[in-house]
Parts: structure tokens; C-alpha cells; sequence
């Protein structure tokens, strides 16, 4: 998995930031852990590697938004136990 993180202006509030996460979820099913944050201007999820973020970009743009970027790092493992794996 991969942790994406899209730069995206226009969220104003709580429900914009509602409308780009079911934006991204329908654009691709595969997302994981969708969260979107108007104070930071950024969406978040993870998606299996190789997915194509396009549809998603479209779509988010298609809403009346603005994706500025995109920034792709490993997915962080989490979980109840993670703090003691080292």
C-alpha cells in the first residue's frame, strides 16, 4: 500500500471536505482511510501501488476544486501493536 496525500484548495468546511472524500472514494474503490482537512488543504488515503490517482484528480476538479499536487510515500503501519515492533 501506498500513503498518497493530494494538495487540494477550495474546502471551506466540514462538508466540502465530506465531498472530495466520497469524490475520491468513488473515483477509486480501492482507497483506504480517506480523510480530507480544509485547515490543511490536503486529502489523504492509502491505495494499492500502481494505482492511478488520475480519476480521482478529475473528479476532486469536476467537484469545483483545485488539486495542486501530490506527494506518494510508503504506507505507515499502524495497528494496536505497532509500538512494539521495532
Amino acid at each position: 500500500m501506498e500513503n498518497v496525500v493530494l494538495k487540494v484548495e477550495g474546502m471551506r468546511c466540514s462538508m466540502c471536505e465530506a465531498h472530495v472524500c466520497d469524490y475520491v472514494r468513488k473515483a477509486i474503490p480501492e482507497a483506504r482511510g480517506v480523510k480530507a482537512s480544509h485547515k490543511k488543504n490536503e486529502v489523504v488515503f492509502e491505495v494499492p501501488e500502481g494505482i492511478d490517482l488520475e480519476p480521482a484528480k478529475k473528479a476532486i476538479e469536476e467537484g469545483g476544486y483545485h488539486v495542486l499536487g501530490e506527494e506518494k510515500g510508503a504506507a505507515k503501519k499502524g495497528g494496536l501493536f505497532h509500538i512494539f515492533k521495532k
